[in-house]
C-alpha cells in the first residue's frame, strides 16, 4: 500500500458525458454497470447536479430524484457526489433560504454524500446558506475555488479565500478548473501552498481543453493534493476530464499509488465505450483548444459567441470579440468566467463589437452584475460604465438572497392548486424549472396507453431539431463546466 494515495473522483457519471454529449446519458446506460463502479474503490463518483437535473426532465424523460435513487440503491459502497451553484442550486437565479435548505435536505435523504458547492463570483456570502444546510443534514461540503487568472486573482487570492471556507466549515476544498487555465507548475504551486495554510483535504478539478490536464493533475498529485478528478477514458479528455485509467497506470508503484485495479477500469471502460457510441459526440469536443489559453475564454463560451456571431451575419467580427471580453471582464471588475458571467461578459462584448459603441445596448443580465444582484465583483469596477449602464441605480452590497422573501410555502400551494406532482421533491424540481417540470410531470403522472401502430404517414418536412438549441446552451454551461 502507497503512503500516501491518491484519491480518484470519477466524473463518468455526470461531468464527463456533461462535457462531451450534453448530459445525455441515460439511467438505462448506467445501471448494468453499477456494480463494478462499486467495487473499484473511488473516493466518490460524481454523479449529479450541474446540468443532469434539467436535461433528465427536459430531454431523457427521467425524473432526476428517481436516477439519484437508484444510484444510491446501486452505489452502496461508494459516496455519491453532486454539483451545487451556491445560492442558484441547479438553476439560474437564486433561491430564498428556504428552497437552498429544502434542496439541501432531500439531496442527501435520496442519496447524495459529498456536495461540491461554487460560486461564479467567488463570493463566499453566496455559498454561506448551503454549506450550512449540508452540514446541518450531514453531509459533507466541498466548498469551491473557481480558479481563474487575472490582475485580482493570484495564489494569495486564493490561499486567503480557501482559509475562509475552512473556517465556514469546509469539508474539503476544491480547486475548480473548469476552462483547463491552471497550468501545470502553478498547479503545483497553489497546492503546496494551501497544504501550508488549510487542514482540510484539497481536491484538484480541472479539464483537459488546452491539452495540459494530465500534466496539471499529476504536479498537483507530486504537491500532495489529496484528490483529484478523473474520467474513464470512453468519455475523457477534451472539454472533458483527463482519463482515470491513465492516471492511475501513472502513479502504479509510486508512493502516490491509487491502489485501483486497472482491470476494473478497463471493465468499467468497455462498457461505456458502447455508451459512447450512442452518444452524440461532436468531435470539436475532443480537440485540444489552446485559444482557451489565449483568451481565458472557456471552450464552449467560444462556441456561443461563434453562433450569435452567425445569427447576426457578423462571424467576420469573431476576433474583434475575443479582443473585447478582456475589455468588459476588466470594466465588469474581473469576474470569473464561469456561468453564469461567462455568458453575460461574453454577450456583453458582441454587443459592444455589433453596435459599434460600447455599452449602448446593455442586457438586463450585464445590469444585473453591475448592480450586485449576483454578488461582490472581485476587482474595482469601472464606475464611468456602472453608471452608463445602470444609471443612479442603487448597488446591492448585502448578501443578494438577504433581499428574497421565502418561496417554499408559496410553491408547495402553486404546485398544489395545479395538481402538479405528488411530493416535497416534485415541488423543488418545479422551483428550480417550472417550465420544464410541469409538462414533464403531466407525462409522468398521466403515461398514454400505448396504441397499435397506425400505417406511416408520408413524410413531413423534418422540423427544426429541438436538441440544437440546447445543446447549444448546455455546451455553453460546460464552456463554465460547472
Amino acid at each position: 500500500m502507497a503512503k500516501n494515495p491518491l484519491k480518484i473522483t470519477d466524473t463518468i457519471l455526470r461531468d464527463a458525458h456533461q462535457s462531451q454529449a450534453a448530459t445525455r446519458m441515460k439511467l438505462e446506460d448506467m445501471v448494468p454497470i453499477l456494480p463494478v463502479l462499486d467495487s473499484i474503490g473511488y473516493w466518490s463518483l460524481e454523479c449529479w447536479g450541474g446540468a443532469t437535473f434539467d436535461v433528465c426532465m427536459r430531454f431523457l424523460n427521467e425524473d432526476p430524484w428517481e436516477r439519484l435513487r437508484t444510484l444510491k440503491k446501486g452505489l452502496p459502497n461508494t459516496k455519491l457526489q453532486m454539483l451545487l451553484r451556491g445560492q442558484n442550486l441547479l438553476g439560474y437565479r437564486h433561491y430564498a433560504d428556504d428552497v437552498v435548505e429544502a434542496f439541501c435536505k432531500k439531496s442527501i435523504e435520496n442519496g447524495i454524500d459529498v456536495v461540491r458547492v461554487f460560486d461564479a463570483l467567488n463570493d463566499p456570502r453566496n455559498i454561506e446558506a448551503p454549506m450550512k444546510y449540508i452540514k446541518e443534514y450531514g453531509g459533507l461540503v466541498e466548498a469551491c475555488i473557481s480558479y481563474t487568472q487575472s490582475p485580482v486573482h493570484n495564489e494569495d487570492y486564493f490561499v486567503k479565500l480557501a482559509m475562509q471556507l475552512e473556517k465556514m466549515g469546509a469539508d474539503t476544498i476544491a480547486i475548480k478548473d473548469m476552462a483547463n487555465l491552471l497550468l501545470p507548475y502553478d498547479a503545483y504551486s497553489l497546492v503546496k501552498k494551501l497544504k501550508e495554510n488549510v487542514g482540510v483535504p484539497i481536491h484538484l478539478h480541472t479539464h483537459n481543453t488546452t491539452g495540459t490536464g494530465d500534466m496539471t493533475n499529476l504536479m498537483a498529485a507530486q504537491a500532495g493534493v489529496d484528490i483529484v478528478d478523473c474520467a474513464l477514458s470512453p468519455l475523457a479528455n477534451g472539454t472533458s476530464q483527463p482519463a482515470t485509467e491513465s492516471m492511475v497506470a501513472t502513479l502504479q508503484g509510486t508512493e502516490r499509488d491509487t491502489g485501483l485495479d486497472l482491470e476494473k477500469l478497463s471493465q468499467a471502460a468497455a462498457h461505456f465505450r458502447d455508451v459512447a457510441a450512442k452518444l452524440d459526440i461532436d468531435p470539436k469536443v475532443l480537440r485540444v483548444d489552446t485559444n482557451t489559453l489565449l483568451y481565458q475564454v472557456p471552450g464552449g463560451m467560444l462556441s456561443n459567441l461563434i453562433s450569435q456571431l452567425k445569427q447576426a451575419n457578423a462571424s467576420d467580427k469573431y476576433y474583434d470579440v475575443l479582443k473585447e471580453i478582456p475589455n468588459v471582464r476588466k470594466d465588469f471588475g474581473y469576474p470569473p468566467l464561469v456561468t453564469p458571467t461567462s455568458q453575460i461578459v461574453g454577450s456583453q462584448a458582441v454587443l459592444n463589437v455589433l453596435a459599434g459603441e460600447r455599452y449602448k445596448m446593455v442586457p438586463k443580465e450585464s445590469k444585473g452584475l453591475l448592480r450586485g444582484e449576483y454578488g461582490q465583483l472581485p476587482g474595482e469596477v469601472n464606475e464611468e460604465v456602472r453608471r452608463k449602464c445602470i444609471g443612479n441605480d442603487e448597488v446591492i452590497t448585502c448578501r443578494p438572497a438577504d433581499l428574497l422573501e421565502p418561496e417554499m410555502e408559496k410553491l408547495r400551494a402553486e404546485c398544489k392548486e395545479k395538481h402538479l406532482g405528488h411530493c416535497e421533491e416534485d415541488v423543488l424540481s418545479y422551483a428550480l424549472f417550472p417550465a420544464v417540470a410541469t409538462p414533464f410531470f403531466e407525462k409522468r403522472d398521466n403515461p398514454q396507453p400505448k396504441e397499435p401502430a397506425a400505417p406511416a404517414p408520408a413524410p413531413a418536412p423534418a422540423p427544426e431539431d429541438p436538441n440544437k438549441v440546447h445543446v447549444l446552451v448546455v455546451e455553453d454551461l460546460t464552456g463554465g463546466n460547472f
